[in-house]
């Protein structure tokens, strides 16, 4: 493998800007000049930068200090790379200097936010040399040699480099210890046997200093450049930093903020945290993984390996650093070329989400404070009473013995087991909460979920070897240990325990990132550099150990220093496990904290938000940025979970909830009830109207989650997924798509009664009047009385629908209504995946239909791919297709004659079809 050559002019322009950075061949071992200076830039930037310094130094009378080396001087402010994170430091310029570094005093940012860092690297701080590079079969393996100290403990002198070149749109870069074992995630990725043989990218490397440079052929954008700050890889503090194309950056969960991040000296800690999102905060999960727009409309991801507490910082350069306290720099970067194919290929390394029970995508309603299983069963009465669509009742911790896990409160919740029946009778189905925290304060042989794990050994240990006892909810608790198998089956036999009283669906697992209402444990956490590390990241409460438990807390597979972004993860692994062995079918799990590959086992929600209208909107970054991560069952608690809703509020979340793919309405205790039915009938009605148009969609939305369990497409999407070429789509998280087909466009404001949203290129058509809509890519104000939510279909789509019920059970049963929405070709296309909603591995038994409808010519084809005896149960019922131009003078449905109704819109309607959903058909109009 040859170092990279310098690019000539006539290669694109956007590339031209690394021509400086071209290494030389591997037997001269030039040194690389900096990324960003070009031959005639040297000059300018030295003496602007000079000038202003100098102008500077007059007006602050000397505060700046003595003249920084020329070398500073010529590095722009939005290229200066921190070399002093450390928070809670003031840094001076004998700090910064003693590790070697540029110290340029600049203005104070406004208070909250992140500046130019004063402390920086300047451009010849020492590096790896790439000593020797050689060919492999599936790629390359490289030694890398640091020859000069850096300044964190036990630095590592000697590297390796693996380089896989796994398919033609994903690479794999590792680094690692050439002569030690290091910590690395225990997640299944795919192992290739076959290097890649036509990649859309090319790979090139700088030598002294090491650095990786990675273009797109098509375009020959950057996409990564790491020669713009050193790598340092200690065994406590790994960094590396990168140039990035362009400042359109997405991912890097779990965070709350726009769906776009900020690269204005923005920093973005990953650590699983309880605490109410919170801007600027680390919450509950952890996702190393971000997506790029470049210029043009392609897109590309990096996803970095690693489950160690870790920092992003993100500049105006654009550029990106990845800041992690252990483990391995493991990434692997995807090449799209568009955004939903770089989604697809993430997931083809982590997996693809599991495929939820129909009766997942229902309406769920849950409060913490029901009081009682009757309060809790009235509640569902009413709910029928006013026949409102409801697939799925919750508890909370209040169902519980002292808050303890796999109890009942024998009193106040005695007739739970009625209650579930009940549910079960009629369609609907029951979830409960469950914590981590085991109790561990009940008299020995009275509890046997802590007595059993304590003989067992399943609960995370202190240095010390015993228990660790935190405090939870139940008072003192010991954790569960989730990555010893053995707890997996401990976790069983309680969840088999209980389930003999209350048969349940589904379960809600809270509390797992771990939280501990202590910081770190009863006693504390023990000296040493797991729980005082040498670098710690701007985690909220300036500790590892705030709010959980401590570093150094053994579990079986390695420390909890490593494996506490795991901690959600492997619980829901478990929990999924366990339903499937103790239902038989298709397993529900809700998690609170997540990591990269949760979406195999669990959906999320997006945790303890408020009942205010800013909550509102950040829950849609939310759940885009989860679809990003693979986990495509998410949603917010709607109307709010703390605090007390309103009747106009909560109406306009029950419209935006009823479009999250995970529905649940949840709120707090000692506040007002915030059902549906707790509203004036104005408002309940609304409520009611909209759960029914989810209801009605429900055989579309389903298909969108087997294609997203098929090959990683996403349900929830952001409209530049479907627009990448349209640059005014890309800051857009105020609406969103389900699918490519669908577009809501909620009211986030209150007090009004219109909302402006975007309506990117083309025809879309009213959801629920048909009418049309030709936009060129703009904004547009669309009435929005109280009673209303806007959703347009896109032009050449196929949107499979069904008379809604108030189960999904109920729903099901019912006939299909076809919504064809031609495009100006007078073209559409739409599918149904179909089974029988609830058992394991359909479409992998091959127990399902999937049906493809087209339309072309004035010609409507439905056609069966796949079928089972599922889809001899329902029929089609009706056909409506928008965007007729004329009126037809007749319709044939197969061949024969068939009455229809047209509308002066443009609309026009077969009803009373009959067809069985297994028999292919034609229509025809003339």
């Amino acid at each position: 493998m040859k170092s990279y050559k310098k690019l000539t002019t006539t290669q694109p322009a956007a590339c031209r800007v690394e021509e400086e950075g071209a290494a030389p061949p591997p037997t001269s071992r030039g040194k690389l000049a900096p990324w960003w200076v070009g031959s005639g830039l040297l000059v300018v930037a030295v003496l602007l930068s000079t000038i202003t310094v100098w102008v500077l130094r007059q007006v602050s009378g000397g505060w700046l200090g003595p003249t920084p080396p020329p070398k500073c001087l010529l590095v722009p402010e939005s290229r200066r790379f921190d070399c002093y994170p450390e928070r809670r430091v003031v840094v001076t310029q004998e700090l910064c200097e003693s590790r070697g570094c540029c110290f340029i005093q600049t203005s104070p940012p406004a208070e909250g936010k992140q500046g130019v860092p004063w402390c920086f690297y300047p451009p010849d701080f020492p590096s790896y040399t790439l000593e020797s590079l050689n060919q492999t079969a599936l790629g390359m393996v490289g030694l890398l040699v640091r020859r000069e100290k850096a300044y964190y403990p036990r630095d590592i002198e000697k590297l390796r480099l693996d380089v896989e070149f796994e398919t033609d749109t994903r690479l794999h870069i590792k680094i690692t210890d050439a002569a030690n074992p290091r910590y690395e995630v225990p997640l299944d990725v795919p192992q290739v046997t076959k290097r890649a043989e036509n990649p859309i990218y090319s790979l090139n490397f700088s030598w002294d200093p090491f650095g990786v440079l990675l273009q797109r052929k098509a375009t020959g954008a950057v996409l990564l450049n790491t020669t713009v700050a050193p790598l340092i890889f200690a065994d406590q503090f790994l960094q590396i930093s990168t140039s990035l194309p362009s400042k359109f950056l997405y991912g890097l969960g779990e965070h709350r903020g726009s769906f776009l991040h900020s690269l204005e000296w923005n920093t973005l800690t990953l650590w699983a945290r309880d605490v109410s999102p919170t801007e600027s905060f680390n919450l509950y999960g952890a996702h190393p993984f971000y997506l790029l727009m470049e210029e043009g409309g392609d897109a590309h991801g990096v996803f970095l390996l690693n489950s160690n507490a870790m920092e992003v910082a993100l500049q105006p350069a654009p550029g990106l650093t990845w800041r992690t306290i252990g483990g391995v720099l493991d990434f692997y970067i995807f090449l799209g070329p568009d955004p939903n194919m770089v989604i697809q290929q993430y997931q083809q390394v982590i997996g693809f989400p599991a495929m939820p029970p129909l009766w997942a995508l229902g309406f769920h309603l849950c409060r913490w404070g029901y009081g009682s299983s009757n309060e809790t069963w009235q509640t569902v009465r009413a709910m029928r009473n006013y026949q409102i669509p409801q697939d799925a009742q919750w508890n909370d911790i209040d169902y519980m013995d002292g808050y303890r896990d796999f109890t009942l409160d024998s009193q106040k919740f005695a007739s739970l087991p009625s209650l579930v029946q009940d549910l079960h009778k009629h369609g609907q189905h029951y979830v409960m909460i469950l914590d981590p925290g085991i109790s561990s304060t009940s008299p020995h042989g009275s509890y046997w979920p802590f007595d059993e794990g304590l003989r067992r050994g399943l609960f995370l240990n202190t240095t010390q070897g015993q228990p660790l006892i935190g405090k939870v909810w139940p008072g003192f608790t010991a954790f569960a240990d989730f990555s010893n198998p053995d707890t997996h089956q401990w976790w069983l036999e309680n969840l088999q325990h209980f389930y003999a009283h209350v048969p349940f669906d589904g379960l809600w697992i809270d509390m797992n990132e771990p939280s501990n209402f202590m910081d770190g444990s009863e006693h504390g956490c023990p000296p040493g550099d797991l729980d005082s590390p040498p670098y710690t990241p701007a985690v909220l409460g300036d500790s590892l150990s705030a709010k959980t438990v401590c570093a150094s807390a053994k579990q079986k597979a390695s420390v909890h220093y490593n494996l506490h972004n795991l901690y959600g993860l492997m619980e829901a692994k478990a929990t999924a496990s366990a339903l499937i062995q103790i239902r038989g079918k298709r397993p529900f799990v809700i998690s609170r904290s997540t990591f990269p590959s949760q979406g195999r086992y669990s959906g999320h929600w997006l945790g303890d938000n408020r009942s205010q209208w800013k909550d509102m909107y950040y829950s849609i970054p939310g759940l885009l940025s989860f679809s990003l991560f693979g986990i495509p069952l998410v949603g917010a608690d709607i109307c709010g979970f703390s605090g007390s809703t309103s009747e106009e509020l909560c109406t306009r979340w029950m419209q935006l909830g009823a479009f999250y793919p995970f529905a649940r309405n949840h709120n707090t205790q000692n506040e007002k009830a915030q059902d549906p039915t707790a509203f004036s009938p104005a408002a309940r009605t609304a409520m009611k109207d909209v759960l029914l148009t989810r209801y009605s969609l429900l055989p579309f939305l389903y298909t969108l989650f087997h294609r997203a369990h098929l090959q990683g497409d996403t349900v929830a999407r952001p409209l530049f997924f479907e627009f990448p070429w349209d640059v005014a789509t890309w800051e857009l998280d105020r609406q969103f798509l389900w699918g490519r087909s669908l577009l809501v466009t909620p009211v986030l404001e209150p007090g009004v009664d219109s909302v402006t949203g975007y309506v990117p290129q083309g025809t879309w058509y009213d959801f629920y009047t048909g009418s049309s809509v030709n936009s060129s890519g703009e904004m547009l104000k669309m009435s929005a009385p109280l009673e209303h939510l806007n959703l347009h279909i896109r032009e050449g789509s196929v949107l499979p629908t069904q008379k809604p019920g108030t189960t999904t059970e109920m729903t099901r049963g019912n006939p299909l209504r076809l919504i064809v929405a031609l495009s100006s070709h007078a073209t559409a296309w739409g599918d149904l995946f179909w089974d029988d909603g609830e058992s394991l591995d359909t479409f992998e038994q091959g127990n399902y239909s999937y049906v493809v409808f087209n339309v072309t010519q004035n010609i409507f084809t439905s056609t069966v791919l796949h079928a089972s005896t599922e889809a001899t149960k329902v029929t089609i019922g009706t056909l409506s297709i928008f965007g007729v131009q004329k009126p037809p003078s007749k319709v044939l449905l197969n061949g024969q004659e068939k009455p229809f109704s047209y509308l002066d819109n443009q609309i026009l309607t077969v009803s009373d079809l009959g067809i069985s959903l297994s028999q292919g058909f034609s229509l025809q109009w003339l």
